[in-house]
């Protein structure tokens, strides 16, 4: 199988281009693949294929095998491959997912793929859709009990289910190895959670730890992000339409939940290395 490791913001996943060969078994090749000591290394895999619906296909597994709807970093990083290999000429494509259709413009720098825009749709707010099991249409601020600690969690979906923490210290502080999988396989969500805790820096400009169902702490997630100035919109950190700075690990996006209701995120798209392995 020849593939692409591509990463936006340090959110990794392994590209494989199906217009030229199939991957019969995505649930396990992707778990192969993102092993990091025994495979690539990745958080998951993403198969490029023709749409019938738009201009490209994005299928997307998890590190676990399990399949995602949506992931924003990746949408940059399949626009950047398909124009980077001459897939299309143009800088703006549509890309099909479990989600929706989405719509990435690219920024072009020496005949390459260096950052795209892209619209993420909007927002889920509602308990039920997104999913949650608290009782209300939106979940704001709304108590959850872990090991006998109260937090005040804010749910968003972005495609992908999100639960928003406001902590005061450091992000980079936080235990997140140990309290991520609990806010995961909570009760409360039906879908397992991924979960954002953010110290919020100004109203423009918010620092980022991800723990994401199905492949643990990642260095950046872009469904997250959004649904972090979402949530931060709502709680009246952020304001509505303006660009605000997601700080992450591996780097930084910017977000925008603009009046027309649609949520746009802006970041940068790289490829790692290419290569071949025998699945």
């Amino acid at each position: 199988m020849q593939f692409t490791k591509m990463h936006g913001a340090g959110n990794d996943y392994i590209y494989v281009n199906c217009f030229k060969e199939t991957v019969e078994n995505p649930v396990e090749t992707a778990i192969r693949v993102s092993d990091r000591h025994f495979g690539i290394g990745a958080d998951g895999l993403v198969l490029i294929s023709p749409s019938d619906k738009a201009d490209f296909f994005m299928d997307i597994y998890n590190a676990d095998g399990s399949r995602a709807k949506m992931c924003g970093n990746a949408t940059r990083c399949v626009a950047k491959y398909v124009y980077d290999n001459k897939m299309t000429d143009r800088d703006e494509i549509t890309l099909e997912t479990l989600s929706g259709i989405k719509v990435i413009k690219m920024t072009i720098k020496d005949g390459k793929a260096v950052s795209a825009r892209v619209n993420m749709g909007a927002p889920i707010l509602e308990g039920a859709k997104i999913p949650t099991k608290f009782d209300g249409k939106t979940v704001v601020s709304q108590k959850l009990t872990i090991e006998d600690k109260d937090y005040a969690v804010t749910c968003v979906s972005m495609g992908n289910p999100h639960c928003i923490v406001y902590i005061k210290e450091d992000v980079r502080a936080l235990d997140l190895p140990r309290v991520g999988p609990d806010f995961e396989n909570h009760p409360m969500f039906p879908d397992r959670i991924n979960t954002e805790f953010i110290r919020v820096v100004s109203e423009t400009e918010l620092d980022m730890r991800v723990w994401e169902r199905g492949s643990g702490e990642t260095l950046a997630c872009g469904t997250g992000a959004c649904a972090a100035v979402v949530a931060s919109v709502l709680n009246g950190y952020c304001k509505r339409g303006a660009d605000v700075k997601v700080n992450l690990l591996g780097g930084t996006l910017f977000i925008n939940w603009s009046e027309n209701g649609e949520v746009y995120m802006t970041g940068p798209a790289e490829t790692v290395c290419t290569g071949t392995i025998d699945i």
